[in-house]
């Protein structure tokens, strides 16, 4: 699956697939593949749209049913109907890392006094901080009081003895292609989560599990999912999406040219 790349489309269709291009950590419709997408045409965006004409007829039974679909959506179209809820679904490999939480490794290093690597087992072991935020999405769509649980990463990065004036930490993911980045303000802030639970229950797969990144003040692309490495560093590298033309300071409702309401 790929999420589709304009330059494949008509005019028309470029207007409609645009609204479902963008990222959030992954977690929208489709796989991002921007050199790799699949044209769709005109027929199914108008019968996706249909869909959801009827769902609006037929009421709430069809309702979940589409929001079921958009949950692995292949084309994005979904995002355009009305009654689609919930989280939506991005990658940007060919597939996703599939780890345990027995097998699950994250490897902290770069500027720190005590380099580690971290089992799930560990994580769970470390000070817990619990936070219920809204996900916003830079595509617009919002999910409202998610519960979330981890690490705060001060916390995590106190535990290898970071240092304190380097200014950047800087994150990958275990997909071999994701990354982030924060500055070291933004990094040591308590709503900054590396997060082994969501929505009561430990991370999914899906929800790129075993950890992921949960960063509550910025749009959903800075929180990395699959989280596999974390470096100190000397300075900002901009992320997969950021080098796409995204901001790379992306505060809800401050950034990307959107003026949604903060989450935290």
């Amino acid at each position: 699956m790929t999420l589709l790349g304009p330059e494949r489309f008509g005019d028309a269709d470029r207007t409609l697939l645009d609204w479902a291009r963008p990222p959030c950590s992954h977690e929208g419709v489709g796989r991002a593949d921007e050199e790799r997408g699949t044209p769709v045409g005109r027929r199914v965006v108008l019968g996706m749209v249909g869909l959801g004409a009827l769902g609006v007829v037929l009421g709430r039974s069809v309702q979940d049913g589409i929001s079921a679909l958009a949950a692995h959506d292949p084309t994005g179209l979904t995002s355009l109907l009305p009654g689609v809820e919930g989280f939506r679904y991005y990658s940007v490999t060919a597939s996703d890392p599939v780890v345990s939480r027995a097998d699950y490794r994250l490897r902290v290093t770069g500027l720190v006094s005590r380099p580690h690597t971290f089992s799930y087992a560990d994580l769970l072991a470390l000070p817990q901080t619990h936070l219920t935020r809204d996900f916003q999405c830079v595509t617009g769509w919002r999910v409202q009081g998610v519960h979330w649980s981890g690490v705060a990463l001060p916390d995590l990065l106190d535990a290898v003895g970071a240092d304190t004036t380097a200014p950047a930490v800087l994150f990958s993911s275990l997909d071999g292609t994701y990354t982030e980045s924060l500055t070291r303000d933004q990094a040591r802030r308590r709503d900054v989560l590396v997060a082994t639970s969501m929505l009561g229950a430990p991370v999914t797969e899906e929800h790129g599990g075993p950890v992921r990144l949960y960063v509550s003040p910025m749009y959903g692309y800075k929180s990395i999912k699959w989280l596999g490495g974390i470096q100190v560093a000397s300075r900002v590298v901009p992320g997969y999406w950021e080098r796409l033309g995204y901001d790379v300071d992306a505060w809800v409702g401050r950034s990307n040219g959107r003026t949604d309401a903060p989450t935290s």
